[in-house]
């Protein structure tokens, strides 16, 4: 598919829009692609729009850095990657119209996060506007050790909460020279005890998925250890659209109309009991669940497992996010306070008062 690449510079204009929003106090409500508008607490204030300031604007493969403002469609960025046989190795989902920045601020993973890491992993640098109105630039475009806080790596999964990324600089890497899919008929239990012998034989997995009874395996890496792995696994050739599949939500698992809760979990956790229809992603780590049970008694069942439950779905008698510790909580506020103390930028949207 042929994406268009535009490129606009409008940092002047929501420089200007945030000043104006600071001036009068007046909550600022970011807006990117709105992929992912249901997530998280609903926000008033006035709409501020990023797509305008979009492009890529900066790239050499051979230093595996990309750089590209916030408004542009994840889809341009990952369609100059492709070209030059690159990618984002943590996966983000698109949910449809992504931005980069909005991509950033959700800091969501697709199914290859536990082997190649998070979205915060791979941001090196950003520029962002703060709630004093300043554009400030953190980080830079090479891996470095960062003495004291690393801003930049900061607003990856705030939510918008703590300022307006304009830029993002990213570490990419090479795709893999080789690739597999395979499904095997194993029951949950039986998935995730092979997953953990794989683990300790060091097989080349970057993608565990368990569904419907079936455990789905993605194999990535030099063509002979890929080819040894099938060997060992065996099972049955799965198409390998499967991955976009689960990564954007469009499995018939998701077609439920009960709420849609995230499970994190510690890798290895042992199965647990679960009111409703599960999915186990990242190999176990990560569990989809669809269920109509209160809020408090799946956030329990995480908790004792060691992770946190998190609502995908608006839900009226449910928060979004797993409540914070006191101690955390007044890091996250006092956070808050140095970069937008005048709580303008997404005010509630993680948390009441945040």
């Amino acid at each position: 598919m042929l994406i268009e690449a535009v490129s606009m510079d409008d940092s002047e204009r929501l420089v200007a829009e945030v000043a104006q929003a600071f001036e009068r106090g007046t909550p600022l409500a970011i807006r990117g692609g709105n992929s992912k508008a249901l997530l998280g607490r609903p926000v008033e204030g006035m709409p501020i729009d990023t797509r305008s300031h979009r492009g890529v604007v900066g790239y050499d493969p051979t230093e595996l850095v990309i750089t590209a403002r916030a408004g542009t469609p994840l889809a341009e960025l990952n369609a100059a990657l492709d070209a030059a046989g690159q990618m984002l190795p943590c996966e983000p989902p698109a949910f449809g119209a992504a931005t980069v920045g909005g991509m950033v601020a959700a800091g969501l993973a697709g199914p290859r996060r536990p082997w190649s890491g998070s979205v915060r992993d791979f941001v090196l640098g950003c520029r962002v506007i703060t709630g004093h109105a300043k554009h400030l630039r953190f980080g830079g475009e090479v891996m470095k050790n960062v003495a004291g806080y690393d801003v930049s790596r900061l607003l990856a999964g705030s939510f918008g909460c703590l300022g307006l990324i304009t830029e993002v600089s990213l570490k990419v890497l090479p795709k893999p020279r080789a690739s597999g899919s395979l499904t095997l008929d194993l029951d949950a239990g039986e998935a995730l005890r092979e997953l953990s012998a794989w683990r300790r034989a060091a097989l080349p997995v970057s993608g565990a998925c368990h569904v419907d009874g079936r455990l789905h395996v993605r194999l990535e890496g030099g063509a002979g250890s890929v080819a040894s792995a099938r060997d060992r696994i065996g099972g049955d050739e799965l198409d390998p659209r499967f991955w976009d599949a689960l990564r954007e939500h469009r499995l018939g698992f998701f077609d439920d109309p009960r709420a849609l809760w995230r499970l994190s979990l510690p890798n290895a956790s042992p199965l647990v009991p679960l009111p409703g229809d599960t999915l186990l992603d990242w190999a176990g780590a990560q569990r989809w669940l669809k269920s109509d049970a209160p809020a408090a008694t799946i956030r329990q069942i995480a908790h004792a497992a060691g992770g946190h439950a998190t609502c995908f779905t608006p839900h009226a008698h449910a928060e979004p996010f797993a409540p914070l510790p006191a101690a955390l909580l007044r890091f996250h506020r006092q956070l808050k306070q140095q970069l937008d103390p005048r709580g303008l930028f997404n005010p509630g949207r993680l948390y009441a008062g945040l």
